[in-house]
This record gives C-alpha cells, sequence and structure tokens, in this order.
C-alpha cells in the first residue's frame, strides 16, 4: 500500500512530471512504502498544540485554487482523534471564500508551518464547517476562551493523508516570544 499522499497527489501528470525532471525512481519509494502515514502519530501530536498559523487551501466551483491563512494561539488547532482536526474560525475579512469553497467541493490542504524549527507539516483530507446552531457542544471544544476573537464556525478535517516535508528552504522565523525566550538566562544545576 503507498502512502496515501502518494496515492492523492501523484497523478499521471505528476508521474510524468517526475520522469522529465528525473526524480521518478526516487519518488517511486513514497508509492512501495508500507506505511501509508494518514493516521495523526505520536510524531504530528508534537507538532500540532504548539501551531498557531497554517495555510488552507480549497478549490472554487470555477476550479481556481485559493489559499487562505489560518490563525490564532498555540493550541487552535485541536486533535480530536487519529483521523480528525477541528479549529475554530475567527472573523476575519468577511469574503467567506473558504466557506464558500467548502460548500461546492470538500477537499482542503493544510500546510502547518514551525518556523522556528524549520518544520512543515502537510495534510489532506475532507472538511466540514459546523455551526454552534447545530454543534453547539463540538464548537466549544473548539473555542479557547482566552482568546479575544470572534468565532464564526468551526472546521472539522478528516484527514486521509499527511506528511513531513523537507526543511531545506524554510526560513527560521520566530514569534516575540520565542525570541525573547531564547536569550532568558538559564538555570544552573
Amino acid at each position: 500500500m503507498p502512502r496515501a499522499f502518494s496515492a492523492i497527489t501523484f497523478t499521471p501528470a505528476v508521474r510524468a512530471a517526475q520522469e522529465r525532471y528525473g526524480s521518478r525512481e526516487r519518488n517511486l519509494l513514497f508509492e512501495e512504502d508500507s506505511d501509508e502515514r494518514n493516521l495523526i502519530t505520536e510524531r504530528e501530536r508534537a507538532l500540532i498544540p504548539d501551531i498557531d498559523t497554517f495555510f488552507m487551501s480549497s478549490v472554487g466551483a470555477n476550479g481556481w485554487p485559493y489559499v487562505q491563512h489560518r490563525g490564532g494561539p498555540r493550541g487552535f488547532v485541536k486533535i480530536l482523534d487519529d483521523h480528525t482536526l477541528g479549529f475554530a474560525d475567527y472573523a476575519g475579512n468577511r469574503q467567506y471564500i473558504s466557506a464558500g469553497n467548502l460548500m461546492n467541493d470538500d477537499r482542503v490542504m493544510l500546510i502547518l508551518m514551525d518556523f522556528a524549527h524549520r518544520r512543515r507539516l502537510k495534510i489532506w483530507g475532507r472538511a466540514r464547517m459546523i455551526h454552534e446552531s447545530d454543534e453547539p457542544a463540538l464548537l466549544a471544544m473548539l473555542h479557547m476562551p482566552a482568546y479575544r476573537a470572534r468565532v464564526e464556525r468551526g472546521y472539522i478535517i478528516t484527514v486521509l493523508a499527511l506528511d513531513f516535508n523537507c526543511p531545506q528552504h524554510i526560513t527560521a522565523r520566530y514569534t516575540e516570544e520565542e525570541f525573547f525566550a531564547m536569550f532568558e538566562p538559564k538555570e544552573s544545576p
């Protein structure tokens, strides 16, 4: 069984591009790997609660892709089980492009970024929106009361595939908190 992400992404056109550019043989390893990588494991559990920013793509009814930044306090992305993530969607620019796209096609891809440690987790999944009027208990689980932003809805993502990606071109960036923590005096034993 191949990795779930290669089953989703290695279309005939992608395989042809890999062949043309000389990486097809190396990418066969993804297709021959017995670990499907479609479960949230300890490795992902070590990253996801620290995330405060990610990017989510969706596809419009006209076929055009759309990528949107999602942000919140650390921990706003919740692991609900080994196959499911959720997050509260806070009020933003009120264009509702992702929300509208998901009404037509529930496929999404998330790119979770940990800039300080130069890590990137790619997640392919299917999303559904939840609203307080329909699922108040589930939306309440996603809400972070200390974060003073208005929750408009929640997103529940069923994880179909995930993969950590090469850190080669990720520039280290730090939040203010991370930056000042680097200069705090360390306690001596």
